[in-house]
């Protein structure tokens, strides 16, 4: 009986401490269930690519793509993209990688966004020290810039080296894919129809240099904003355009001021979804 008494007591200060815990936050899935980190990493190994949708300024997204990274290498082969290294500086990149320039090598030859030293560098240090290749996928921004204000058409002036860091033209585009509507939506009238048409050119760049880089038996963790892998659009669109055979999977960031049960908004954006408390301190 006192034996018993014990494993009541036992489980009900566990209950206890559990209760009192605050976590940070709840990984789901696309159905709104909660799932554990070890699950979702022997599922994602599976996979050929891997797209992780974050918040650009959010600690726990930047700490999990590093973590999901290291635990992965433990399976697979992997080769690293993202968004926030544009096509032109691949060079650069290679160089940093390879040791033939230093971090302030690559600071001085490359545009590194504001926040890389934070959440960034810990990612690019760790492909460094695999000897795994990282590919710098996003189209450069003047060109992005260039479709947002006179269309696509604009490329087409371009040299031919220019070209060669963007998505062959001429870009396929569907101008009523979800996200590229909301964005219209969300600009309430302003930007113009070019708008979607540059977010566009971003996804399908992407998409072509993941697909150019990817290695069959290697998995591909690629790292960009969660609005263009959000709802398995934009770059998604773009991957299973011309490589639907491949296994795919996505996960996202999103933020909630109760993180207990996901909201019915965010169910269904991807296949793994980082459910952040909206206090979580952000890194800018």
């Amino acid at each position: 009986m006192k034996k018993y008494l014990l494993i009541l007591l036992f489980a009900f200060c566990n209950m206890m401490v559990f209760g009192q815990q605050k976590p940070a936050y709840v990984l789901y899935n696309a159905q709104g269930k909660k799932v554990s980190y070890k699950k979702m990493i022997r599922q994602l190994a599976k996979k050929d690519i891997v797209l992780f949708g974050e918040f650009h300024n959010n600690a726990i997204a930047h700490w999990l793509e590093l973590s999901v990274a290291k635990d992965l290498s433990e399976y697979r082969n992997l080769i690293f993209g993202a968004e926030m290294f544009e096509a032109d500086n691949q060079q650069a990149l290679n160089d940093y990688l390879s040791g033939k320039v230093t971090a302030k090598g690559l600071d001085s030859a490359a545009r590194l966004w504001s926040n890389y030293k934070t959440d960034y560098a810990p990612i690019v240090n760790f492909a460094k020290e695999k000897k795994a290749p990282f590919i710098a996928t996003n189209i450069p921004r003047r060109y992005a810039s260039l479709v947002s204000k006179k269309g696509f058409e604009a490329l087409d002036t371009l040299p031919a080296l220019d070209k060669t860091w963007m998505a062959p033209l001429p870009m396929a585009y569907d101008a009523q894919l979800p996200g590229y509507v909301k964005m219209v939506e969300m600009m309430g009238g302003h930007g113009g129809p070019n708008m979607p048409k540059a977010q566009a050119s971003k996804d399908a760049t992407m998409a072509y240099f993941i697909l150019q880089h990817f290695k069959p038996g290697s998995l591909f963790i690629h790292y960009n904003g969660s609005f263009h892998s959000d709802n398995y659009d934009g770059i998604n669109w773009y991957l299973k355009k011309d490589r639907p055979e491949l296994k795919y999977a996505t996960i996202t960031t999103v933020s909630q001021k109760n993180i207990k049960t996901l909201l019915a908004e965010n169910k269904g954006k991807a296949d793994y979804i980082i459910c952040v408390d909206e206090d979580m301190t952000n890194t800018y």
